[in-house]
């Protein structure tokens, strides 16, 4: 959301200044800047310049020829390549489908323009000098690349000229999976009952070469099968470039799958198939996961929260913005503690992939191992949904073209209409509102009825955490930008829904956007409500606001001015954890992604009594008859 380059800022300034975004400054500004440093690595490579330059004196070879030989989804793969006049601007970027040439291009509108050579861009990159200091002495380098399955072989192309002006001087021989169409990267999401688990993978089948289903059941007893649905998109489903022209690539098929009737609290195994014509079976690997709580039982439950993490390499290609330290290191420290965390929260801008498809199956890869073990549960952010005209409630270019279309398919959340990305669920003692932002929230508005509907839905009694979670910020946030609009907030945010929050006497509201950690105190209309900072007990007078934003994506700065309802600040990369031990205790902690270690935290304890309590703009209406 901000750039180191200060020159960039004053003429960022200045063109905001010009243009007026009225009432949504802040977060024009915002979209502003993260458009102009280019938050997908890939938007760098002017893939449809490139000029053919074949070189017989160049070469670059691939190998193994063939990967996952026993049943890997993942496999390194090394790179040999040879060029006679090397240059530090040299690159080579790995292709998917191999084949690349302007027989598969996408029309050109302008009958002077010629149609590029090449039309979809990598799906990776690397400098060639990468961990090859002598490559500019002797034009010799290795590389290692990490390949997904991704239903499609690989070739590798050596390109001078930088990225802004490549010029294509040699191609590899093709490589690919064992068996590129198969089933791969499942998610868990809660389904809309208590219940029901749903699995959404991806594959190369559509329905007419192999029918999808789940085998599954109680660990140790017998197995049962479930039929899954089948989705997919199209280019033309795209709204605009690059997600429609260069960073277009087939995403596969999109299967998921409802199981229910589920025993709480229970261990369950899985393993996704799909029967073949001729009657033989693909399958998985086998996972496993654990049923949700009945809501309101009492046990120990365990949540995570973070926002704007982001898709990373760990082959250390496409590194932009240092995007990768963070990114990672939030993913390993899940995996690392996955023993200890029941379902996760994802609040918006999700991969970053800003129109460059390929990148959901990358991110898809990256988050397998949580997201095939608990629910993983998304919400939308600008970088999911926004497009001019498309109706998102921002007229920004931040989705890459992709209209919210990837999200909302990759992905399964339990709400009536996907499309609108807000839902609510419920974890044991826990009752969550999920918000969009990109969509119209003001009082009002079909959202706004929403909003208030799940938060007065929860049984207190019953589950006495009720939580809020959006992406951008309509609470409170010291944020730079926030700051310098005064509002300290995403315009319009917290003045339509704060007296909903305290009504309804929300206990935390979470939000994303802004890429670092802050907390406030209890707060309603600007004011704390409470002094303690560590330990809250009795009544529900106001809502703590937390931004969690850092958990990939480069860090937001602070405002120099000092906001009286700011508990604690964290330039860094971190996530939350919510514990509840029952129905009357609740640990807060915020985790640094670098070490896992607690750097912020608090504590809840309440009765019920509390809850039910009479509080400024928040009671119930009393009569005096008797």
């Amino acid at each position: 959301m901000e750039s180191r380059n200060l020159p960039l800022m004053i003429f960022l300034n200045l063109i905001v200044f010009l243009v007026g975004f009225g009432s949504n400054s802040a977060s024009a500004h915002l979209s502003v800047i993260a458009n102009a440093i280019g938050e997908q690595p890939l938007s760098q490579i002017a893939i449809e310049k490139v000029i053919l330059a074949l070189r017989d004196s160049a070469s670059i070879k691939a190998h193994p020829l063939v990967l996952g030989l026993k049943g890997e989804d993942t496999e390194w793969v090394n790179i040999d390549l040879e060029y006679p006049e090397p240059s530090e601007n040299d690159w080579v970027g790995v292709f998917s489908p191999a084949k690349f040439n302007s027989s598969n291009c996408y029309p050109v509108n302008d009958p002077k323009e010629q149609t590029p050579y090449i039309c979809s861009a990598p799906i990776k990159y690397k400098y060639a000098n990468f961990s090859n200091n002598g490559y500019i002495n002797t034009g010799k380098a290795s590389l290692k690349f990490q390949l997904i399955n991704q239903r499609a072989d690989f070739s590798f192309a050596l390109f001078t000229g930088g990225l802004s002006n490549p010029k294509l001087v040699a191609v590899s021989n093709y490589i690919a999976f064992a068996n590129p169409k198969a089933p791969l990267y499942p998610r868990l999401a809660q389904g809309k009952s208590w219940d029901e688990m749903t699995v959404t993978w991806t594959s190369g089948y559509n329905i007419d070469k192999a029918i999808p289903f789940v085998e599954w059941g109680l660990r140790g007893d017998i197995q049962r099968r479930s039929p899954a649905g089948t989705l997919t998109f199209h280019r033309n489903s795209m709204c605009g470039s690059p997600a429609r022209t260069v960073g277009w690539r087939d995403p596969g098929f999109i299967h998921t799958s409802f199981l229910k009737d589920l025993w709480p609290n229970s261990m369950y195994t899985y393993k996704i198939g799909h029967q073949l014509a001729n009657g033989s079976y693909i399958w998985s690997k086998m996972y496993s996961f654990k049923s949700s709580p009945y809501p309101g039982q009492d046990s120990l439950q365990r949540v995570i929260i973070f926002g704007d993490m982001g898709k990373a390499e760990r082959d250390g290609s496409n590194e932009y913005s240092d995007y990768q330290p963070g990114s990672l290191n939030t993913t390993d420290q899940l995996i690392k503690d996955l023993r200890n965390i029941d379902i996760v929260f994802h609040i918006g801008d999700i991969t970053y992939s800003n129109g460059y498809i390929s990148q959901w199956d990358q991110f898809t890869s990256q988050v397998e191992p949580i997201a095939s073990t608990v629910p993983y549960m998304i919400a939308s952010g600008n970088h999911e949904r926004d497009w001019p005209g498309t109706g998102s409630f921002y007229d920004t270019k931040d989705s890459g073209g992709e209209c919210g279309v990837p999200a909302e398919t990759m992905f399964y959340v339990p709400a009536e209409n996907r499309a609108k990305f807000w839902y609510s669920t419920d974890y044991g003692m826990f009752h969550f509102c999920i918000a969009d932002t990109e969509h119209d929230w003001r009082e009002g508005s079909e959202q706004y009825r929403f909003i208030e509907h799940c938060l007065a839905s929860a049984d207190r009694q019953k589950q006495p955490w009720l939580i809020f979670a959006a992406h951008r910020v309509l609470g409170y946030s010291s944020d730079k930008w926030y700051g310098e609009e005064g509002s300290f907030e995403e315009p319009m945010g917290r003045e339509s829904l704060q007296r909903l929050w305290q009504k309804y006497k929300v206990d935390i509201a979470f939000y994303g956007h802004v890429h670092n950690y802050e907390r406030t105190c209890p707060i309603y209309q600007n004011q704390c409500v409470n002094s303690e900072s560590s330990h809250y007990s009795g009544t529900v007078n106001g809502t703590i606001h937390v931004v969690v934003g850092g958990a990939g994506s480069h860090l937001s700065k602070f405002s120099q001015i000092n906001t009286t309802w700011s508990l604690y600040k964290d330039y860094d990369f971190g996530f939350v954890k919510l514990t509840a031990f029952n129905h009357s205790s609740l640990l807060f902690e915020y985790k640094k992604s670098s070490n896992g270690k607690v750097y912020d935290s608090f504590t809840i304890s309440r009765d019920y009594r509390d809850v039910l309590a009479c509080v400024h703009d928040g009671c119930e209406a009393t009569t005096l008859a008797s």
